[in-house]
C-alpha cells in the first residue's frame, strides 16, 4: 500500500447521514451530486415514473415507484438514481435492499458516471433490470438478468415487458417516456 493510499479518507453510511448538501458516497468516497438537472431531463424522469406507476397499477403488482431516493447499498456506498422500482414497498427512509429496476435519465454532467461505475454497481448489487434513457437520442440501454444470472444488454424501443419483483410483470411503452 503507498503511502498516499494510507491517508485517502474511506467514509461510511454514518458519515454520510450527517452531511449537508447533494452527495453519493461510492465505496466510502464522497462524490458530489451534480447541480439539479435541467427541464428535459425532470421531464423525461416524470414521464417514467408516471409510466412504472401506471404500469404497476395495472399489473396489481405490490412494487413502489421512487424517485431521487437514496439506496444505502452497503456500508460504504449509497446511491441516489433518478427513479427505482422497490419491492419492498415504500421504506420508512431510505431504500436498504437492491431495487427490482433501477432508472437512470442521462445528463451531461453524469452520463460517464451512468454508463461505468453505476452499471458495474447495479450488476455487482443485484438490481434485477437498469434502464439507461438518453435524452439525447431519445434512446434506452437496457441492463437485464437472465435465468443464469448474466448480465445482458439489449436496446429496447416501443412497447417492453420489465419483471422487477418475482412475477410481476410491467408493461411500459418506452416512447412516452420522451416528450
Amino acid at each position: 500500500m503507498s503511502a498516499a493510499q494510507r491517508y485517502i479518507p474511506n467514509y461510511t453510511v454514518e458519515d454520510y447521514l450527517g452531511w449537508e448538501g447533494d452527495w453519493e458516497l461510492w465505496s466510502g468516497i464522497p462524490v458530489s451530486m451534480s447541480p439539479s438537472p435541467f427541464g428535459r431531463h425532470q421531464a423525461i424522469a416524470a414521464r417514467v415514473v408516471y409510466e412504472l406507476h401506471r404500469a404497476i397499477l395495472e399489473s396489481g403488482c405490490h412494487a413502489e415507484v421512487l424517485h431521487e431516493i437514496d439506496w444505502i447499498v452497503s456500508d460504504e456506498t449509497v446511491v441516489r438514481p433518478d427513479v427505482l422500482v422497490s419491492c419492498d414497498g415504500v421504506p420508512d427512509r431510505h431504500v436498504q435492499n437492491p431495487p427490482g429496476l433501477v432508472v437512470e435519465v442521462l445528463s451531461e454532467t453524469t452520463r460517464e458516471r451512468d454508463l461505468t461505475f453505476k452499471q458495474t454497481l447495479y450488476r455487482d448489487f443485484r438490481v434485477g433490470t437498469y434502464l439507461i434513457v438518453d435524452p439525447d437520442d431519445n434512446s434506452i440501454v437496457m441492463w437485464t438478468r437472465d435465468p443464469n444470472d448474466n448480465w445482458h444488454q439489449t436496446q429496447p424501443a416501443g412497447q417492453i415487458e420489465l419483471r422487477p419483483c418475482g412475477d410481476c410483470v410491467l408493461t411500459v411503452d418506452c416512447n412516452r417516456f420522451f416528450p
